[in-house]
């Protein structure tokens, strides 16, 4: 009886184990499948555009924030993501504020890219204005006044979350990600839906190192099916506060004309 009760126990220990790295892969391959559509949609349509030096330019600009944020800081993020944990985790201050501030700096790095591409239009053969992927070519004005200020209060609702239910770093990525394009669909309409694996990449990467570094005994609860549409909408219930005073202070929404075919 003893014996069969430790066999028992050992194999449900098996199959769970096996479930969490079916879970993990199947995750892994819907990310992978993203990257790769996302590249293909963005490729086609550069073809499409590229008789259009504006519109060209403005493809060159998303293939510019593709290489050295999705390509380049991705890799970044996963190659050292063990020492960047260690690192973070000797920081004497509680997790959530360092998940916040962590996730600030991530997307004050993902905006010093879109910033510089919109200022690198003359090297794509327009005027800056012309073309752009920010809503100014100032990057204290657009971190300051247009996104991440407003960034901050969807890491404080994930911070609040994290504390509560166990997301893991690539479910965090894979739901902040689909939040930021939900939240582009309101500047570009469905256009962005059918964007969907590039803003995943572009969104998930400002919190899944973030969300690498909280510690794993926090007590949270596991997740639950109906906790994955809470998280992917309740960061806009953060953010309604604080982009109705960036509103009433900075009623600017572009400070560009609006594109048009060159």
């Amino acid at each position: 009886m003893v014996l069969h009760f430790s066999w028992r126990l050992g194999s449900s220990y098996r199959i769970s184990n096996r479930m969490k790295r079916l879970k993990f892969l199947n995750l892994q391959v819907l990310l992978a499948f993203l990257g790769l559509y996302g590249l293909f949609i963005t490729s086609l349509v550069t073809v499409a555009v590229w008789k259009n030096p504006i519109h060209r330019a403005v493809l060159l600009m998303a293939w510019g924030l593709i290489l050295f944020w999705c390509i380049l800081g991705g890799l970044i993020s996963m190659l050292l993501r063990h020492r960047i944990r260690v690192f973070v985790n000797k920081i004497p201050l509680g997790w959530r504020f360092k998940f916040v501030l962590f996730c600030t700096l991530m997307a004050l790095l993902e905006e010093a890219v879109t910033v510089t591409m919109t200022n690198c239009a003359p090297l794509f053969g327009v005027k800056v204005g012309q073309a752009y992927i920010t809503a100014s070519a100032n990057y204290l004005d657009v971190v300051c006044l247009h996104s991440v200020v407003v960034f901050v209060a969807m890491f404080v609702c994930w911070a609040w979350m994290l504390g509560r239910r166990n997301f893991k770093p690539l479910q965090v990525m894979l739901l902040f990600g689909l939040t930021g394009t939900l939240a582009e669909m309101s500047f570009t309409g469905l256009q962005a839906l059918a964007q969907v694996g590039f803003w995943v990449f572009v969104y998930g990467l400002m919190v899944y190192l973030p969300a690498f570094c909280i510690p794993q005994d926090r007590h949270a609860k596991p997740v639950r099916w109906w906790n994955w549409p809470i998280a992917l909408i309740l960061p806009f219930v953060f953010v309604i506060p604080v982009a109705c005073l960036i509103h009433w202070i900075h009623p600017v929404k572009i400070h560009f004309p609006p594109i048009t075919g060159g």
